[in-house]
This record gives structure tokens, sequence and C-alpha cells, in this order.
């Protein structure tokens, strides 16, 4: 896979013909900044329907530069600098960064010192320049990132046992780095960390360089494909980083505490062939790398952050898993590489789209090395289906997180209750059909993003007639509609209500 070697930079602006514009006109170009300057600064956000303020308008990021500086101690802030590419989308006089938690030092767009303030959970910043529709523009940002949160805003930084991971899902990467924080505006990254000698620093993507110098090491990774804000991994600690390969000669790395390596080794020969049965049912893997990153920490999730997944290390160390099930969560996160992950979400509305595939090849390769019916859950999730509506929306239409949890939307709903939905689909379609649209799906919006409205009018072209009344019931309706081939399938009593099948509390 070839890499950008560096950012793109950015193109000269016409700062020669503002400048004279503004020299030609100068009483009004003073009294012009001065009502910019005195405009109060105001949070934006792209307008989705969960997370009404994050993202912002205005410009596209086509790259991330971020440095993290870490001294040793996972309760002390780290010092960071990050560099955004841009193209404008519209004239802007100043624009917002999507970040809170962090100290800002200072800022720059194209070089040039520029003024900013905070306005809820955005940096505004106003550059010395207006920017035009169009321009391409560097904004470098040095920072400060705190892995320490109050208790009712957790944050992306997850402490562990000798260090530091990320888990940013859903709405907390500005709580780490500035960014445009929505998985509609994906870009590729470089990150380069520096820790002191002893530690080992890995990150999203394959590694460019090592530097030591002084007692400390920074190591560089750069993606070779764009991603989300809410899946970029950096961790820092005491580990071992294990390489072999996968299908296609695909470099695949894992990264583990060292003391619990020979425990964990078992657990991570799987993963080349768990690509390759992926393959068989969707198409190649779609990056540059894959690994698993074994965090030692308690979260209650697992994490698809894109070519590096987030585990915890206790669900393959206690006993009490049974090896099936911890097998079934180890495809659910890598499903996430084609689902998720390389077609992201265009909004958080469409989650379903990734925890209802993901879902759904877990249950389906169950079935296949474990003997765990597909149809024996299915049938169980819809005696529970219209409960997980009620408590939490339909599939598509996902009632809103509470504030301050990032974990929110991460409900029954859009996990089984999503793997229900398209299981009413095959059984609908057919088999064939069906898989034909999942192929479909991965390779038309590959390392892009994508709707629910997308997704339903490739299942009504590849089967031939118009499927938006059966979407329509199934995505959105209050009740969940009849089981195509099961007449018999029921809602079942609520003191029988099955318990969420998954480990997972979210994002996995």
């Amino acid at each position: 896979m070839l890499h950008t070697p560096h950012p793109p930079t950015p193109r000269p602006r016409a700062r020669a013909r503002r400048r004279l514009r503004a020299a030609a006109l100068l009483a009004s170009a003073v009294s012009v900044c001065l009502v910019a300057a005195s405009a109060q600064p105001t949070p934006l956000g792209v307008g989705d329907r969960l997370y009404p303020q994050l993202g912002n308008p205005g410009y596209d990021v086509t790259a991330y530069d971020v440095s993290f500086t870490y001294s040793g101690s996972n309760s002390e802030p780290l010092k960071a600098v990050t560099v955004i590419d841009a193209r404008t989308t519209a004239d802007l006089d100043r624009l917002n960064l999507d970040f809170a938690h962090g100290k800002v030092d200072s800022v720059e767009v194209d070089g040039e010192p520029a003024a900013f303030a905070a306005a809820g959970e955005d940096l505004v910043v106003t550059p010395e320049d207006a920017l035009d529709e169009g321009d391409r523009t560097r904004i470098t940002v040095r920072h400060s990132s705190d892995p320490v949160y109050p208790e009712d805003r957790q944050g992306g930084w997850v402490r562990t046992a000798d260090g530091l991971a990320m888990a940013n899902q859903a709405d907390v990467a500005h709580l780490v780095f500035p960014c445009n924080d929505h998985p509609s505006d994906k870009a590729r990254f470089t990150f380069r960390i520096t820790a002191p000698d002893g530690l080992t620093a890995v990150a999203n993507g394959l590694p460019t360089r090592v530097d030591r110098t002084g007692g400390t090491t920074t190591w560089t990774y750069r993606t070779g494909h764009p991603m989300a804000t809410e899946l970029a991994q950096v961790s820092i600690g005491r580990s071992t980083v294990l390489h072999r390969t996968g299908p296609h000669g695909l470099p695949i790395r894992d990264v583990v505490p060292t003391e619990h390596r020979a425990a964990l080794e078992p657990w991570l020969a799987k993963t080349p062939d768990q690509i390759a049965w992926m393959e068989r049912k969707v198409g190649r893997y779609p990056f540059e790398t894959y690994g698993l990153l074994m965090a030692d920490a308690t979260t209650g999730f697992e994490l698809e952050t894109q070519t590096l997944t987030l585990f915890e290390r206790e669900l393959f160390t206690e006993p009490a898993y049974p090896k099936w099930y911890v097998e079934s969560i180890m495809i659910h996160e890598l499903a996430h590489s084609w689902f998720g992950n390389s077609v992201s979400p265009a909004t958080w509305s469409d989650l379903w789209l990734n925890e209802g595939h993901a879902t759904w090849y877990e249950a389906l390769y169950a079935e296949e090395t474990a003997d765990k019916p597909m149809a024996a859950r299915m049938k169980a999730a819809y005696g529970a289906s219209d409960r997980w509506r009620t408590a939490g929306g339909p599939p598509a239409a996902p009632k809103p997180p509470k504030n301050g949890s990032k974990t929110g939307i991460f409900r029954a709903n859009v996990y089984d209750g999503a793997a229900l939905v398209l299981y009413a689909l095959r059984q609908e379609v057919g088999g064939a059909v069906f898989d034909r649209v999942e192929r479909a799906w991965v390779a038309r919006n590959q390392d892009g993003t994508a709707t629910t409205a997308d997704f339903a009018r490739l299942a009504s072209e590849t089967a031939g007639r118009d499927l938006g009344d059966f979407f329509h019931a199934w995505l959105y309706g209050e009740k969940t509609p009849p089981m195509p081939g099961h007449p018999d399938w029921k809602q079942a009593p609520a003191a029988k209500a099955p318990a969420k099948a998954s480990h997972k509390a979210h994002g996995e």
C-alpha cells in the first residue's frame, strides 16, 4: 500500500488581492475587523440529530498531523501539537474546531498567528486574513491533552495499568485533540508520539520512522486510508508488538502487555483465519494492516479503532468467557473494518449500519464454527424487539443520549435489534440477493460515508423491486413488523425478555 509521505502543502491564497482591497478601504476594513473581533464566539455543529454540536460547517479536513509528548505519568497532561489541513467549502471570517478539556497555547493559520477563543466545546479561530471558498488552509494548534476527566464527562483517553490508550467513540475525540469531530468528515492521519525510553507507542496505520534522542523515543505512524476522528488510536505502555502475516501478505501487528504475551498468543494466532473468513463473506480486507491492542484496563467494551482494535485484556484471560463467545467478539470487531470504518455512517442515526452488521457477522460466525444457530438468536431478539424500540428508539432513529454519556446511543436496538433487520431482509429477498447487497455495499462505499437511505436504495436495486416500505417499517416503526417466513414469531412477555447478547457496552 502506498502512503502519502507528508500532508499536502496548502496552495497560496490570494493574500495580495485581499490586502490591496484592505489598503484601498483601510478605515472600512479596520471597522469591520473591530466588529468581527467583538462578535461573540458561538459553538457550531453540522446538525447531527443525536449530537447537534459535533462537527463544524464551512470546511473539509483532508489531513491531521497530531504530535503527543508523554511524560511517563498517565495522570499528567500531554504536550501536543495538532496540524489540520483543510479545504474551505464557504467563505470564512473565522472557523470552529471541536476541542475541550485542554489548554490552548497558540493557534496559527497558514503560519500566521490567529486569535482564538472557547465557545462551549468549540475552539473558535479567527485568522488574520479571511478564507475564501475553495482555499486550502493549514491550522496549527499547540495545546495540552489531559487524560484525567470528571465523572460526568468521560473523555477519549483510557488510563491503563502502564500508560494510555484511546476510546473516542462517539463524541469525545475533541477532548483529546482539536478536530472536526464527526464521522462525515474523514481524513488521513499522521501521529508522532514521544515517550520515555522503555515504553512503546503505537497508533493507527503503519510505522514510518522511529527516532531516539536524549532518553526519549518518537514513533511516527501514518494511515493509508481516511479515518473518522472517533476511530483514532494511540497507545503508550510497556508493550510488546507482535508481527504475523494475514491473507494476501497483509501485515498484522498486535500490541500486548509484555507480561501477558504468552497467555494472549493463542488468541492472536486466530486473526489471519478470521480475516480470511470475513473476506469470503464480503470481499477483500479494506486497509493496509490489522491488529489487536490488548489494554490492561477495564472499560466494559471493545472498540474498532481503525487497523488497531482496542480490546480489554481480561476478555481473553478471564476463564468465565467461553471460547466460542470470545472468538465471536473478535469477529464483531473485525467486521467493523468493513462496516463502520471503511464505510462510515454519514450521521450517528446511521449507527445501526455499523453495529447491526458487526452483530450479524458475529452471530453468523458463531453459527458456522460453534453450532450456535442464527435463527435461535434472531427469534430471541424478535421477542425483545418491541421493548428495545420503546427504550432506545427504532434502529435507524435511536433516542438521543443523555448529556455527558459517550456510550449513550449504544443500546440493544442498534445491536441485535439492527441485526434482526438484516435477518428480515435476508428472509425477504433470499440469501443470494442479500449476499450481493453486502458485497456491493462495502465495494461502492469504500473509504467513504453512507446513509440508511443509501443502503435501502442499494438493496432495492439489487433485489429488482422497491423495498422502501419494508425498510421504513423495520427501521423506523415503533413496533416490530412480522418476520418474513416466520409468522409464528411473537413478542415475548416482559418477564421473559432475553438479556442483550453482546459483551460490549458500545461501539464495538
